[in-house]
């Protein structure tokens, strides 16, 4: 009797200090079995690769704290385990807390919202129901990475129109590790990109791209580029040359510094309509002829594969314009209308580029078709909805349209291209050319480019953000001041630009899927009692059976025998 018991106090010894060792080990070593099917848990080596290379402590605030809806509670707590898996694979340089922005007072807590928007940081109005009703709270599911003395916001929170709140909740929890790995990876680089936005023809004023241009500030150098002066030198400085609407004519000498620069490797982002209509020419005369643009650009267009198709894509899947229809006691009556000429595109592609974005809004649109070329890969990302069809120019176009109800019969097709990506080995266009007055002689272009990307949107205007008629200020890129609603625009554009920059593939994050497994509705409702009374009978039946076993074995083994 005695030796048992000193042999059970030997083995519960040797038990504590197996546990005491196994937890220092474990304060020291990181490991991790990941059962998901998906390998949700599991952090790719891109990730793992840019947290071992930190060189510096890096702080990540969250401000998503607070009193929320299980929703947010859950994208919550998926956020503080990625940063946990972060912090675990970083060796210790990676910090991370929580903040609800929301313990001050009224005053403070607009200052502190005011200084995190403009940090790039962007809330959310969440309807809380409380005893009086429902009330309306601003939260920031968004986060600051700080390294070195840089700030790059994160904003985790993905949106899309028509989904339920469930797979918002899921596309934005699969979509973590990409927005914050790229967010790390931007702040450490100390040599930031440079992108170029040409001007000269027309484009889009600096107003207009205002956000566009602010929303790079802090990763990349953004500013304007003026083809006429600027020198190869300078074009090969760039990383990613954008093209926002051009008006006029692009000279053979200026096609000429474009293929220069796409044939030594550089990006290129067009977004060009070509045809003219626009809508305020239409509220000062009631109706336009849309007419085709004379760019030039349609031969270096199409030997990269492209062309861009000189008519108008009417739509059903439509954002609104405000129109006076009326006048009631001298006072101007404004509806919202359905304007079939601005699309929402809602991407339905699952390339890294578009997938899970939110509908991206346009105006005047063209359809795109591709043109075999050798060595260049090409992928629809953006197009119309079925319920679409095309008007070609010249044609005439009036506010009157609005009145008249669209014929679903004339509506019906096929989707429409207006987006294109193009990748792989591109030809020039001025091969067994001269070169171009202006372009020095020794500058010659090569037969066909390194590899190289170019993304061509039939739409000018997707990089546009409206003006305030009030103060002149900019609203967000994406956002209708009509409607108040906030499209995918800006998403939209940083993706690319992150696409057209990142030569590491961290754009591939995107692609990662988390999948939903909902319970059935419709199951619940109809065996919920069975299964209420299997969840409280079948641990007391357990409990029973096991109190049984225990109770007849340590009578036979401990029972005295006569």
């Amino acid at each position: 009797m005695v030796n048992a018991r000193k042999r059970d106090l030997q083995y519960l010894g040797i038990f504590i200090i197996l546990v005491v060792i196994v937890n220092v080990l474990s304060s020291f070593l990181f490991a991790r079995i990941d059962f998901t099917k998906e390998k949700r848990y599991t952090l790719s080596a891109i990730s793992k690769h840019e947290l071992a290379s930190l060189d510096d402590d890096m702080q990540i605030t969250v401000y998503l704290e607070g009193d929320f809806p299980a929703g947010f509670k859950h994208l919550r707590s998926e956020v503080r385990d990625l940063l946990s898996d972060y912090k675990a694979y970083s060796h210790g340089k990676l910090h991370f807390n929580f903040v609800n922005p929301s313990l001050g007072t009224e005053q403070s807590n607009n200052e502190l919202y005011q200084e995190l928007t403009e940090k790039g940081l962007s809330p959310t109005n969440l309807s809380v129901k409380t005893e009086e009703g429902l009330s309306q709270k601003i939260i920031f599911p968004s986060a600051l990475v700080i390294y070195k003395g840089r700030e790059m916001p994160v904003n985790f929170f993905q949106t899309k129109m028509g989904v339920s709140p469930e797979e918002v909740l899921n596309n934005s929890v699969q979509n973590l590790e990409y927005v914050f790995t790229s967010a790390i990876r931007k702040v450490k680089s100390g040599g930031r990109p440079r992108i170029g936005f040409t001007e000269g023809h027309g484009e889009l004023t600096d107003l207009q791209l205002a956000d566009a241009m602010n929303s790079l500030q802090g990763a990349f150098e953004a500013g304007r580029v003026d083809l006429r002066s600027i020198s190869l030198e300078g074009l090969a400085a760039l990383k990613v040359l954008v093209v926002p609407k051009p008006d006029r004519e692009f000279t053979e000498g200026e096609k000429y510094k474009i293929d220069y620069f796409l044939m030594r490797g550089g990006s290129i982002f067009w977004t060009i309509d070509n045809v003219n209509a626009e809508l305020d020419s239409l509220r000062g005369m009631g109706s336009q002829l849309a007419f085709a643009k004379k760019l030039n650009l349609d031969d270096l267009l199409f030997r990269y594969g492209v062309r861009i198709n000189y008519n108008l894509i009417a739509d059903m899947n439509c954002s609104q314009i405000p129109l006076n229809v009326g006048n009631t006691g001298g006072q101007a009556q404004i509806q919202m209308v359905p304007w079939l000429f601005y699309p929402i595109f809602m991407p339905s592609s699952q390339h890294p580029l578009v997938k899970n974005l939110d509908g991206i809004r346009s105006e005047f649109a063209n359809t795109i078709d591709t043109i075999a070329v050798k060595g260049v890969k090409k992928h629809v990302i953006l197009a119309s909805s079925p319920f679409s069809r095309v008007l070609n120019a010249p044609s005439m176009i009036s506010l009157e349209m609005v009145e008249q109800q669209p014929d679903p019969k004339s509506f019906s097709g096929t989707p429409l291209p207006v987006g294109l990506l193009l990748e792989g080995t591109f030809p020039s266009n001025f091969t067994n050319r001269p070169v171009p007055e202006g372009i020095p002689a020794q500058a010659i272009s090569a037969d066909k480019s390194r590899p190289a990307k170019m993304i061509v949107i039939a739409d000018g205007d997707i990089l546009k953000n409206q003006v305030s008629s009030q103060d002149g200020s900019p609203f967000p890129l994406g956002f209708d001041r009509y409607t108040g609603q906030q499209y995918g625009n800006k998403t939209f554009f940083l993706n690319v630009i992150d696409y057209l920059t990142d030569d590491s593939g961290i754009i591939e994050l995107r692609t990662k899927e988390v999948k939903m497994r909902l319970l059935d509705k419709g199951r619940i409702k109809s065996e919920k009692t069975i299964w209420q009374v299997i969840n409280v009978c079948f641990p007391l039946v357990l409990l029973s059976i096991l109190a049984v076993v225990l109770y007849v074995y340590r009578k036979r083994k401990y029972g005295v025998r006569l």
